[in-house]
């Protein structure tokens, strides 16, 4: 998703804004909530990656980290042609990573100490090719975005709960229940709709990154079993951010459909395998090893 489509999602989301805001205090609340639209539009282009990263703790890693996966991070970042990103690390247990940034010049990858602990080398490697795909694709900047507004757009329509809503026209109270109910809906639809997009395109892009797709279906069924049973306490205080992650941290159902936040893993694994082929051959081992270092 490039810009353009970057655009068009800060515009609906701006509007869905303003519309909440009109509920809540007429043609004055709309004016105000284009102010702060405006003001959140700038702040989520230029800072909501280091929100996002604050919100799970994450902590840099070194350049030359003694486990190695900022050598393995840098050599998937020259395979699949960008410039090397930071990488963080979140003293998490469920196993799960994202991607953030504005641009491929301003990218960060972030894995939990649970999925160093939980995959193999391979597995890791499939994993930090399909954030690199994410980055490469421009879908983090949307990610982010989107993940900023949603946020925003439940808050403002929980506070019709204290104001009871001053449409013009009069809506009263119907108008701001709906409200309180439809925006933080239509806000999360949107998140939903690009995430399960991005992700199956994300996964192709992330298996020829690295080289061989089974690494990565193994490494999403391994994910998927510790995300089903271990709880992500950051991700579920900020639900808003659960789309960027490349496992629902959330424990969501296992199928595709409207209210999904990723597709079914079983189906993007199905995908892997179609396409790594029937001859496919068994791939060399990464390039950089990752030691289990502390985290094992």
């Amino acid at each position: 998703m490039g810009y353009i489509k970057t655009t068009v999602l800060m515009a609906a989301m701006t509007a869905l804004f303003m519309g909440v805001g009109y509920l809540l205090g007429g043609s004055g609340g709309a004016l105000i909530a284009l102010v702060v639209a405006a003001g959140m539009n700038l702040f989520a282009w230029w800072g909501s990656d280091r929100m996002v990263l604050r919100m799970h703790n994450a902590r840099p890693v070194p350049h030359r980290d003694p486990e190695g996966l900022s050598a393995l991070v840098d050599d998937l970042s020259q395979r699949a042609g960008l410039p090397m990103p930071a990488v963080y690390v979140i003293d998490e247990a469920q196993p799960n990573a994202f991607a953030t940034g504005r641009s491929p010049a301003n990218a960060a990858v972030a894995v939990t100490t649970g999925l160093m602990r939980s995959l193999s080398p391979e597995e890791l490697a499939g994993v930090i090719a399909h954030e690199l795909a994410h980055i490469r694709n421009r879908d983090t900047l949307i990610m982010t975005v989107t993940a900023t507004f949603a946020g925003a757009i439940t808050m403002l329509a929980n506070f019709g709960m204290f104001f009871g809503g001053r449409r013009e026209g009069g809506m009263g109270i119907i108008g701001t229940l709906a409200m309180m109910i439809l925006a933080p809906m239509a806000a999360g639809l949107v998140q939903m709709a690009i995430s399960r997009t991005r992700e199956y395109a994300a996964d192709k892009a992330g298996a020829e990154i690295c080289g061989h797709p089974l690494w990565l279906a193994s490494a999403l069924a391994r994910i998927q079993q510790g995300a089903a049973r271990i709880d992500n306490n950051a991700a579920e205080a900020n639900p808003a951010t659960a789309h960027m992650f490349i496992i629902n941290p959330l424990h969501a159902h296992a199928r595709d459909s409207l209210f999904a936040t990723h597709p079914a893993t079983e189906n993007r694994i199905a995908e892997l395998r179609k396409l790594a082929g029937a001859t496919a051959r068994p791939a060399p081992r990464p390039a950089r090893q990752v030691s289990r270092g502390p985290w094992g």
